[in-house]
């Protein structure tokens, strides 16, 4: 049977027409995927040089999945020629080589946000800020959308607009500090993850030569989820793509949540301008869900204004109604979505891995962790810690990037005295501040004493001359020995294999230590062996394949019988037959600080979509009527999304007290509390663009409970407002305010810390 034949007719047309500017808009569970991927084997069968086709991804695992399914078609080797990888892999690589162009070093190291954050941590300490005002995340955050946006140091520094947001905000160094991190990075040879996109767009912009090559190279260029896609990963697209125009991009626009990581979506909406004489072609049978739950999603995204119409429908089952049950405190919902799970793997004989909980913010995750405990229901929490950012983990590859990379500050200060050596913090920190003032890398300054004075002790001296040593003893071998073989001889000369083997019989915490270790070498060990003949296996390759992992590329562990809780934003591209979406409430989903705009609300009823469709046989819908939030017990009213569900999709329950069964079955309406207003104290952390504002709001009660309509006031966030209309008494009053900059925003008094200003 042709590969062809495993495709309907909608796929097949979008898969066989193979040039010219395309898009595939694909509903939930159509298949996109395979689109995709059968559209690149069928360009190779078709003639096409696999060199010549590159396809973006914006996982590491989507596209090992989408490569093994083309080599299938047209052969390993065929399938090995097409450029394809995260957008951060592709042009990573393209920057390595061509990495002197713009002042790097081919070898140049990759930091992570931790490590980022590190840097930025240090940076303020240096210039003697509050960390308070400047805390290094949400100075990163600014920084990376700034980066987004294409906007350098130099251009943040100028802007007076910008510059007003960060004097508003109570940071107007945050400039200062943008330019010194840039100038750290560069001395320690390293790039962030968005500079991986921002240096990219700086190569082919500033080198003609460079980006005709590349569009000569790749004439054939595809995109997964479009929809994802930021400024900076625009504008590259579209450069590559100028000369001859073979762009495909697939994605779903009702799909479109990551907006908080700079992801526009008027990048898909707007495609038709960019190319006028695309051709469009939609997936709309959705495999994935019964009948109710694909028609109740439908109802729900057809209220967005900004959108690509299409109609999503399906052969499957009708199924089961979307249960809603209303509980009266948070507590109470972890305890009845619980019992639920409970009672279903029984009666039915299911998993537990068929059973997934969905919550907007990982806060709520509490409630259902305290309750799957009490029953002795095994489950796992997605979006925690990623293996490779544990302790000892990270010690480990900070002697990898050392080793390829001397001038890596980031690495050189978290093992330079680990194992312990004798090198202390004040010895280390005059280093860094020796190196700052002669501006390069504190490896330079400890290679060079002579030529860098510094003021440290004899002791100590002789102790970083000796580590010099051993580094480069490393680097010495980096070419010569494979990669497991030098990571080996790394863990033993370092002497962490010796510090966790000795620690080894202190207790769990240690020996799983030590055994990630041991996980961690044969990773290394079976990276090595799996790489292709005539390809490298030095430590190095693996170590740019580790620096490129995303959340999504994490082991999900699916093999494994647990309950999934997660993230609705971390539950993208998965499905799970039963799921359960809790906490559907007014300012907590949709969340109260997505309520502003209404492109704002329009993703928050997209991220409600995602969630509805990530369930194949039943979705059950929760709410409470209370919750508690810092310490007080807040009075909720149900999310407008569950009013938004056609009725006659919905199947309401009462749980008994403590859980059980519902007591009944009445289809409409919700209970609505009768305390006269919404929460609006409840805050999600999430980076916001770079035209607008974004500082960290504040907890604290306002000592102000005395405003009247018509008074000026400033908030932390949103800067100078006006009193337009005031709402509740007492805790719970609320101020409805006209922020010139903002709009409008209401906001819970005790909790804002307004300051009321002067007519």
């Amino acid at each position: 049977m042709s590969y062809l034949d495993e495709l309907n007719e909608s796929q097949a047309v979008a898969v066989k027409n193979i040039t010219g500017p395309t898009m595939v808009i694909a509903g939930a569970g159509s298949g996109k995927t395979r689109v995709l991927t059968f559209r690149i084997a069928h360009m190779v069968r078709e003639g096409i040089d696999p060199f010549n086709i590159m396809a973006l991804t914006f996982t590491n695992k989507a596209a090992r999945e989408m490569t093994e399914r083309i080599a299938e078609i047209v052969g390993l080797g065929e399938a090995r020629n097409i450029t394809m990888g995260t957008f951060h892999s592709v042009f990573s690589r393209i920057l390595r080589h061509n990495a002197d162009r713009i002042g790097f070093p081919s070898n140049f190291t990759i930091y992570d946000t931790q490590d980022s954050k590190s840097l930025l941590k240090d940076i303020i300490k240096g210039f003697n800020l509050d960390d308070k005002a400047y805390k290094p995340s949400s100075v990163f955050g600014r920084i990376s959308s700034a980066k987004n946006n294409l906007i350098s140091p130099e251009a943040y520094a100028t802007n007076p607009d910008i510059q007003m947001e960060d004097k508003l905000s109570k940071r107007p160094e945050i400039g200062r500090i943008y330019q010194t991190y840039a100038n750290r990075c560069k001395n320690a040879g390293a790039m962030d993850f968005d500079d991986l996109l921002y240096q990219t767009n700086v190569l082919l912009r500033d080198f003609p030569d460079v980006l005709n090559y590349y569009q000569q190279k790749f004439k054939y260029i595809l995109v997964d989820e479009y929809q994802d896609t930021n400024y900076a990963q625009y504008l590259i697209v579209k450069k590559l793509a100028a000369v001859y125009e073979n762009i495909c991009v697939v994605g779903d626009d009702a799909q479109s949540i990551y907006s908080f990581r700079g992801a526009n979506i008027q990048n898909i909406l707007n495609f038709k301008k960019d190319y006028p004489d695309f051709k469009l072609y939609k997936l709309e049978q959705n495999y994935r869900s019964t009948k109710n739950i694909v028609e109740a999603a439908n109802g729900v995204i057809a209220r967005n204004k900004d959108q690509i119409k299409k109609t999503v429908w399906t052969d499957n089952v009708e199924g089961e109604k979307l249960h809603v049950i209303r509980t009266l405190t948070d507590n109470e919902e972890g305890k009845v979505i619980t019992n639920k799970i409970f009672d279903k793997c029984r009666a039915d004989g299911l998993s537990y891995n068929d059973f997934a909980i969905l919550y907007r913010t990982n806060k709520q995750s509490r409630s259902f962790e305290e309750s799957l405990r009490k029953l002795n229901i095994p489950y796992k929490i997605y979006g925690g810690l990623s293996f490779y950012q544990r302790k000892e983990i990270k010690d480990l590859l900070s002697y990898f990037r050392l080793t390829a990379n001397h001038n890596d500050e980031e690495a050189l200060k978290r093992v330079i005295n680990y194992p312990k050596r004798g090198i202390g913090k004040t010895s280390l920190q005059n280093v860094i501040i020796a190196a700052n003032q002669y501006g390069v890398s504190p490896w330079e300054v400890i290679s060079n004493f002579a030529q860098y004075p510094v003021a440290i002790n004899s002791g100590a001296r002789n102790k970083m001359i000796d580590f010099v040593t051993m580094i480069k003893s490393f680097r010495a071998q980096l070419d010569k020995l494979d990669g497991y073989t030098l990571a080996k001889e790394i863990a033993k000369t370092s002497g962490i294999l010796k510090e966790l083997h000795t620690d080894k019989d202190k207790g769990p915490e240690e020996v799983e230590r030590y055994q990630n270790i041991e996980e961690l070498l044969s990773g290394i060990k079976a990276f090595v062996e799996g790489q292709p003949e005539g390809s490298s296996k030095a430590l190095s390759e693996f170590m740019l394949d580790v620096a490129l992992l995303t959340d999504a590329d994490e082991d999900k562990g699916e093999d494994r019988n647990h309950v999934t809780l997660m993230t609705i934003h971390s539950s993208k591209g998965l499905e799970f037959p039963h799921v359960y979406l809790v906490g559907l409430e007014e300012n907590l989903f949709p969340s109260q600080m997505a309520l502003g705009t209404r492109s704002e609300l329009e993703e928050e009823r997209r991220l409600f979509y995602v969630a509805v469709t990530r369930a194949k046989d039943t979705c059950t819908l929760s709410y409470a009527t209370s919750r508690f939030l810092w310490g007080n017990l807040i009075t909720s009213e149900p999310s407008r999304f569950l009013d938004e569900i056609e009725p006659s999709f919905l199947h309401h329950e009462t749980p008994k007290r403590g859980g059980g069964k519902s007591l009944s079955g009445r289809a409409g309406g919700f209970d609505r509390p009768h305390s006269g207003g919404l929460n609006k104290s409840f805050t999600s952390s999430s980076l916001k663009p770079l035209n607008k504002v974004s500082s960290e709001s504040s907890i604290k009660g306002s000592s102000d409970m005395n405003l009247k309509v018509g008074y000026n006031v400033e908030h932390d966030r949103f800067g100078k407002g006006k009193v337009i209309k005031l709402l509740g008494e007492g805790p719970d009053k609320k101020a409805v305010i006209m922020f010139p900059r903002h709009g409008t925003k209401t906001v819970l008094v005790r909790f804002a810390k307004l300051k009321v200003l002067e007519d």
